[in-house]
């Protein structure tokens, strides 16, 4: 797992927009960070993005969009949460909603995803954004 030894976050907030491009374009311009990564859909929506701040990162990407995380997110509050690691079974143990069992991405992570008591969408899995490997 990523983590302090390896200096790479294991944390990173998940947004969607509906205006993407906009954000993108505020975050790096307006307060600072760095565009990472960027793909984009073939109707130019922003699938998926990572921009740096500092040691931080934040994941982002188009409102719109089809698949668990949308839909997820479509009932929850503005943001979402991604963290590296994998105990579903744990958190299924504990009576934490799983939206989405554990299941092997195209990108290459296993990932599943839950909500907790508030509503708030967390995402769990192996990704993890700007590290090698």
């Amino acid at each position: 797992m990523a983590g302090a030894a390896s200096g790479v976050p294991t944390i990173y907030p998940t947004i969607l927009y509906d205006d993407a491009r906009a954000a993108i374009r505020t975050l790096t311009q307006g307060l600072g960070f760095t565009e990472e990564a960027v793909y984009e859909g073939e109707n130019g929506s922003v699938l998926h993005a990572e921009l740096s701040l500092g040691n931080g990162r934040v994941m982002l990407g188009s409102k719109g969009r089809e698949g668990v995380f949308a839909r997820a997110m479509a009932g929850a509050g503005p943001a979402g949460v991604y963290v590296v690691d994998e105990h579903c079974a744990r958190a299924r143990e504990f009576g934490v909603e799983i939206l989405m069992d554990p299941t092997d991405q195209d990108y290459g992570s296993r990932d599943y995803m839950a909500r907790d008591a508030e509503g708030n969408v967390w995402s769990f899995g192996t990704y993890a954004p700007g590290s090698a490997g």
